[in-house]
């Protein structure tokens, strides 16, 4: 219905608009909340406007985890150029989640999505290779060992951020979450840095 709309479309870009649309919903009722119809509406067009672009649900929350994805490696990335300290690829984990919670919020809830949709697995692969390929470097260990310590440091940055995002951590790690990351962090992974 034309009523329902609370913008119109202009702007040229729908797929962009329709994953914008979807990351509201997301940050305000979380991934199960989103729906076709409230994104459209969001987006000021049609409701079959987002099923043309992503076919269902799934195929837009996909499209969303994705992209997730691919900026969480582009900022895993962009901590080992600049510091080349594995640690500090913990400390930009959080920092991602803190500054995409929406993102953060679906990329983990694979039940949402097609999970084994090419481009979501290259974006993943790409993650992981900042989550684990350090810290089998800075293990000197066989590629197995290492992979377990990746497996630690991320189970300990992750379970972080989700505490933090949960308002489950002390109000001195909510004031500077990458200071508290990296403390935390340290304990664990501290000897491994560089």
């Amino acid at each position: 219905m034309a009523s329902e709309r609370v913008r119109p479309y202009h702007h040229g870009d729908l797929r962009r608009a329709l994953l914008r649309a979807t990351i509201e919903v997301i940050a305000e009722r979380g991934p199960s909340a989103v729906s076709m119809r409230e994104v459209a509406r969001r987006a000021g067009v049609s409701h079959a406007a987002p099923a043309h672009h992503f076919g269902d649900k799934a195929g837009l929350l996909t499209a969303v985890a994705t992209e997730g994805f691919t900026l969480l490696a582009e900022s895993l990335r962009g901590a080992q150029e600049r510091t080349g300290e594995f640690l500090e690829i913990g400390v930009a984990y959080v920092r991602f989640a803190v500054s995409n919670r929406a993102h953060f919020a679906l990329m983990f809830r694979p039940d949402l999505y097609r999970a084994d949709d090419p481009q979501l697995v290259a974006a993943k692969q790409a993650a992981a290779r900042f989550l684990y390929g350090p810290a089998a470097a800075a293990s000197g260990r066989r590629a197995g060992r290492g992979r377990d310590a990746g497996i630690a440091a991320w189970s300990l940055v992750h379970g972080f951020a989700t505490l933090l995002l949960d308002g489950n951590l002390p109000p001195a790690a909510r004031r500077d979450p990458e200071a508290a990351a990296r403390r935390a962090a340290s304990h664990l992974f501290g000897a491994h840095r560089g």
